[in-house]
């Protein structure tokens, strides 16, 4: 027990450091539970209803892939249906970065070899943490199971929602407690575990898309596919959420046994020595930050390589089942599309991938922040070297690397897509020009963040925040019948959704004004202010 001294205090300090970041979480994912649910009362009150609607999710491995199996037509099925997928990633996210927050990032900055130093016993931060983040993890569920009660919904098939996002949290928690004992850097750590949370995300993907081709064992290989099987309001398999509670306890055993034979501050895996000289390419501001970047934009851009032949490849199926089926037409054109199915369809899934660039942009324009945390950035101050030119460096990747990542991932989408066709040379460019359109918005963001980073470096994590918001806001928003003026809220909802619109200029020409403003205030701030950690 000697090594679990302290925890009780480490869980007020790490509840007091996250007193508003997680309640956020908290509210934000109820609320979109909640709020699903009453707008699929509201909008399809009658059986009928909800049985065509049922047909047409059904019937196309599309919809499938993208949301998860339909079960039941019930007001909780369709809610179940509709958010149960999005709502785990998004908990599996949280946990992660909390998980890291408060584990390895705490080792980076020093601050855990100064706990250290007191009372604290040596499995107490980790402890802490895991206390903190399913307890988080639970709080969410618990309020979506009382919101969905609330609504009039059964209440065993609300239970097994809420116990679904719990175990959902579990296990990634767990899985982020493991990443943090195995690189030396919490930018590492954190990149391995939202990268399994990822993983997990594209194996259920497979797994669901292609059930009708045999691939859907692919789902019980991952966690979040395990919320679908869980299957609340259709006759829920308790039995599931053992594999959540074996796998949770097998990824902390092995973070608890990897925590206890491993130097603080160090990983399992050690970095590799560098050569006794630097390379000449180091000498400027820029060739240290393609070092600190390139592996990060290799890695993004085969990721969204994958999800864009993922894509590309589920088109055609698209394209084959809904030219007669007018419902799962109006569900498409509601996502943003207009004229053809198969246009609004890669309308939707563009605009899918330019958020999750966005949250590589976001990543590199913070990254600056994150060298001034960890002092690296001093040294470098210290010389002739000015504060724009070496933020600058870092926002070159800020700025074109999402260019090159969409740019690849719509190149690759509309190459599988023509490949099934027999229409290669038409369909890439019509598809890359769907990426592409999505840049304008992309740097808008980008600015947001550097305006934090630049004025109120302390708030520079909010960014994600305004990210998440933008993308429930995209995916959600007009299903949920939002006002016009909350969707104007997100830049992305002001791109012509291309290939399905007309192209228009104007609204491109706006964002990327309202980008270059946002990165001059932004730059000037940091001019401007100390730099601190």
């Amino acid at each position: 027990m000697k090594t679990l001294v302290g925890t009780g205090h480490l869980i007020r300090l790490i509840a007091r450091r996250d007193r508003f970041r997680l309640p956020v979480w908290i509210v934000v994912l109820a609320l979109l539970v909640i709020g699903t649910a009453s707008a699929f009362i509201e909008l399809y009150p009658s059986e009928a209803e909800r049985l065509v609607l049922a047909n047409t999710i059904v019937s196309n491995p599309a919809i499938v892939g993208f949301l998860g199996p339909l079960y039941d037509t019930s007001f909780g099925g369709l809610t179940a249906w509709r958010v149960g997928v999005i709502g785990s990633v998004l908990v599996g996210i949280m946990a992660a970065l909390t998980m890291i927050r408060h584990t390895r990032q705490e080792e980076e900055t020093g601050r855990r070899e100064l706990l250290g130093a007191t009372v604290v016993g040596r499995n107490a931060p980790l402890t802490a943490s895991l206390i903190v983040t399913v307890a988080a993890g639970l709080s969410i569920g618990a309020f979506c199971a009382a919101g969905l009660i609330g609504l009039g919904l059964p209440r065993s098939g609300s239970v097994a929602f809420g116990l679904g996002f719990a175990a959902v949290t579990a296990v990634f928690a767990g899985f982020s407690g493991l990443a943090a004992q195995m690189t030396p850097g919490a930018g590492s750590a954190k990149g391995i575990a939202v990268g399994i949370v990822g993983a997990s995300f594209l194996i259920r993907l497979a797994g669901d898309g292609g059930a009708s081709s045999g691939l859907g064992w692919l789902s019980w290989l991952s966690p979040i596919g395990w919320f679908t099987r869980l299957r609340p309001f259709a006759d829920e398999r308790w039995p599931v959420l053992a594999l959540s509670v074996g796998l949770t306890l097998l990824a902390t055993s092995g973070a608890f046994w990897l925590a206890g034979r491993r130097d603080v501050g160090a990983g399992v895996v050690q970095p590799r020595l560098g050569p006794a000289s630097a390379s000449p390419s180091l000498r400027s501001p820029f060739g240290l930050a393609w070092r600190l970047h390139r592996s990060s934009l290799l890695g993004w851009s085969v990721g969204l390589s994958f999800i864009g032949a993922v894509y590309g490849s589920l088109a055609e199926s698209v394209r084959g089942f809904l030219g007669d089926n007018p419902q799962l037409r109006e569900i498409f054109e509601q996502l943003g599309g207009e004229a053809g199915i198969t246009e609004a369809y890669f309308a939707t899934a563009m605009g899918i991938l330019a958020l999750i660039a966005t949250a590589y942009a976001v990543r590199s324009a913070l990254r600056p922040r994150v060298e001034e945390e960890s002092l690296r950035a001093d040294p470098i101050l210290a010389t002739a070297t000015p504060r724009i030119r070496w933020a600058g460096s870092h926002l070159v990747f800020a700025l074109l690397g999402p260019v090159l990542i969409l740019a690849v991932a719509g190149m690759v989408a509309g190459f599988v897509y023509g490949l099934n066709i027999g229409d290669v040379g038409g369909q890439v460019p019509r598809v890359v020009e769907a990426a592409m359109i999505q840049i304008p918005a992309v740097w808008v963001v980008v600015g947001v963040a550097v305006v934090l980073f630049g004025i109120a470096p302390r708030y520079s994590d909010a960014i994600w925040g305004v990210l998440v918001a933008f993308f429930l806001l995209g995916q959600l928003g007009r299903i949920l019948q939002f006002p016009q003026w909350a969707l104007n809220l997100s830049p992305f909802s002001h791109v012509p959704a291309l290939p399905a619109d007309e192209l228009t200029v104007t609204p491109l020409v706006v964002l990327a004004f309202l980008a270059v403003v946002l990165l001059a205030t932004g730059l000037v701030g940091f001019q401007r202010r100390d730099v601190d950690g």
